[in-house]
């Protein structure tokens, strides 16, 4: 049987809610000032599980640094796995080496690789994707769980839904994706007509840093960068 709340109870968590506006709204000031100083980023997302021998990790370090030698600055979720292969590529290449961490029970704690004055610390994963949306110039999505299918989705809706202006979003990975863009196809579109056919386009498939490289470079050749909303 459900149990009811008490009036006084109800009354503390709307008192609650009320003091949570001022945290969530210095995450926001916080993050907005000092990510409003990096400069051109790409923001890189795959699991936190990915142990360093691991292919994709080794990919993920590779493809950081060719990013950062073409003049971009790099931001990871500032954890462990792809996040810390990321993160030690663009500081291996002498770039810009952001970290927007989240305090989690389980898996994430900072890698050593971050700026150490680039290193932002995240309660609330919805202002923390804000930060990912607002400031990168790309998202390069390595293969990943929940989290980095979350981030994934979220970035195609808002350029689907006209939120955000569009940049280039680049699945790395084609044996791990291809299932999942299959599905989109065949079903989503084709099945039962619940996206566009143009929405395919804001999705590439590679398997290189090269690959990765010339679709950034492809977009941005004409383009200035600018903050998203």
């Amino acid at each position: 049987m459900r149990q009811e709340l008490h009036p006084k109870g109800w009354n503390e968590v709307k008192t609650n809610d009320s003091w949570a506006i001022f945290k969530i709204m210095g995450e926001f000031v916080s993050g907005f000032e000092k990510m409003s100083k990096i400069g051109p980023c790409v923001s890189i997302f795959g699991s936190a599980r990915t142990k360093p021998h691991d292919k994709y990790y080794l990919l993920a370090e590779k493809i950081a640094k060719r990013i950062v030698e073409a003049g971009y600055g790099v931001i990871t979720g500032g954890g462990p796995g792809i996040m810390e292969a990321g993160n030690k590529g663009a500081h291996l290449g002498g770039g810009t080496s952001v970290g927007l961490n989240i305090e989690l029970p389980f898996e994430q704690h900072d890698n050593p690789y971050i700026d150490s004055d680039k290193n932002l610390d995240f309660d609330y994963f919805f202002v923390r994707k804000v930060m990912f949306v607002k400031y990168s110039q790309g998202f390069v999505v390595m293969p990943g769980g929940f989290g980095t299918l979350d981030e994934l989705f979220e970035a195609i809706t808002l350029i689907q839904t006209h939120k955000i202006e569009k940049f280039p979003i680049i699945l790395v990975g084609t044996k791990f994706w291809k299932g999942l863009f299959e599905w989109v196809k065949t079903t989503l579109l084709a099945e039962f007509g619940n996206i566009s056919e143009k929405d395919l386009d804001l999705i590439n498939i590679v398997d290189t840093e090269d690959e990765v490289i010339a679709i950034l470079d492809a977009f941005y050749k004409e383009s200035e960068f600018s903050p998203n909303f």
